[in-house]
């Protein structure tokens, strides 16, 4: 039953739905009960958020329900955390998650959950678990309430870091995603500016990679409907980039954040359907582990791979470059902001855009800048290798080598 005000569709099939219209926790005590009939709810709070209003507020109406609050999972989402929750689940015997922040807590819940249906409680556990063909779906449903522009909440994998290898690996089931996700921009008015904004760049980065993507190469890609794809990724960016300056400029501009979540749902439905993405994911992952907050990485890294693509791939991989440089130079108000950072349509490289949309938001563009020296590079260039994402690269990368040149580019704001 849909409330009066409520927008309430199927974002993807078969799932999740998305609530949106109504202040985010009548939506959640509503679909709780209602939808979920819960009567055990677990629920997973970022520490910033615990502290406000916006939490006592869901807690209150949640009341007795509730039977066991966790209280933040770290960046990159390590697997003590994974367990500490799955073990959770089972002893509270909880029926629902409900999830209150950004991008770690959702992906914690996902494996979490699936941990718990699988009885995965040790490291060992969890790790055979990412590979098991034989493994069960989660049983317990998830409402997602997300702060951030990440987009995790529609993807049915999670990313969890093994602290004994700082290796950061994906769990992958279709059972993962959420059954719901709740969608309200004045609650995101509480989310910090760098951590809304460098979330948005990582689904920027959906699109772009995903237009870039060699999912491309092959006419007629009996695998993916790459015309479905390239014109939710071009959708996405026309939704993202205009809204990120906007709140950039105006953080109380809730239309612009409304617009920005549904760039990010864009950027996701482009990505499930079967497009791969290349090095941008493939070295942010192993950033994580040290320290890079998830969406700064992408601030990072984009624009060095887009630029070593451009001169290590064939005319292919620049041909669909242009596709990102149309993107980004048909917006009106990105086209002014990268005039203020001093380009031209007619001469800038697709990385050089990208670096100057990065810093026209107060992001990060250099490993420097976010702590990561030229010691750090031989390691993340070898972890990195093991990535899914490196040989779907669009221009080849044969080994550690050139994954070692990309960071090269990405360690100061070089001069390209």
């Amino acid at each position: 039953m849909v409330l009066p005000g409520e927008t309430h569709f199927q974002a993807l099939s078969p799932k999740p739905f998305i609530s949106t219209g109504v202040p985010f926790v009548e939506a959640c005590k509503h679909h709780a009960v209602e939808t979920f009939g819960a009567k055990r709810i677990y629920t997973i709070v970022s520490k910033s958020i615990s502290t406000t209003s916006n939490f006592t507020s869901l807690k209150d109406a949640l009341g007795d329900l509730v039977v066991g609050i966790r209280y933040g999972i770290r960046q990159h989402v390590p697997f003590p955390d994974v367990l500490e929750v799955a073990n959770d689940l089972l002893t509270l015997q909880a029926d629902l998650i409900v999830t209150l922040g950004a991008g770690s807590l959702t992906d914690g819940a996902k494996i979490a959950s699936w941990a718990a249906a699988n009885g995965a409680l040790t490291l060992d556990d969890l790790e055979k678990l990412r590979t098991n063909p034989q493994a069960k779906g989660c049983t317990i449903p998830t409402i997602n309430i997300p702060t951030s522009l990440s987009g995790g909440e529609y993807n049915p994998s999670g990313g969890a870091t093994d602290l004994r290898n700082h290796r950061k690996s994906s769990f992958k089931h279709p059972s993962v995603v959420a059954e719901l996700v709740i969608l309200d921009p004045e609650l995101t008015l509480s989310t910090p500016e760098r951590v809304w904004l460098s979330s948005g760049m990582r689904s920027v980065d959906h699109c772009v990679e995903g237009l870039c993507s060699i999912a491309f190469r092959l006419d007629g890609n009996e695998n993916v409907d790459t015309a479905k794809a390239e014109g939710y990724f071009v959708e996405g960016l026309k939704r993202l980039l205009p809204g990120l300056l906007a709140t950039k400029k105006t953080p109380g501009d809730l239309e612009a954040r409304r617009t920005e979540m549904l760039g990010v749902l864009d950027a996701m439905r482009g990505m499930l359907l079967g497009v791969a993405v290349g090095a941008s994911h493939g070295i942010g992952h192993q950033l994580g582990p040290l320290g890079v907050g998830h969406g700064e990485t992408s601030c990072v890294m984009l624009p060095s791979v887009l630029e070593w693509n451009r001169k290590h791939g064939d005319a292919w991989v620049r041909e669909r470059q242009k596709k990102v440089l149309d993107a980004f130079w048909g917006v009106s108000t990105v086209v002014d902001a990268l005039h203020r950072r001093g380009l031209s349509r007619e001469t800038a490289t697709a990385g050089q855009t990208v670096r100057a949309f990065v810093e026209e938001l107060g992001m990060p563009t250099s490993l420097a800048s976010v702590g990561v020296g030229r010691e750090k590079l031989k390691k993340v260039a070898e972890n990195a290798m093991a990535s899914p994402h490196i040989p779907t690269n669009p221009a080849r990368i044969a080994g550690v080598d050139q994954i070692r040149e990309i960071l090269e580019l990405a360690l100061e704001d070089a001069v390209w």
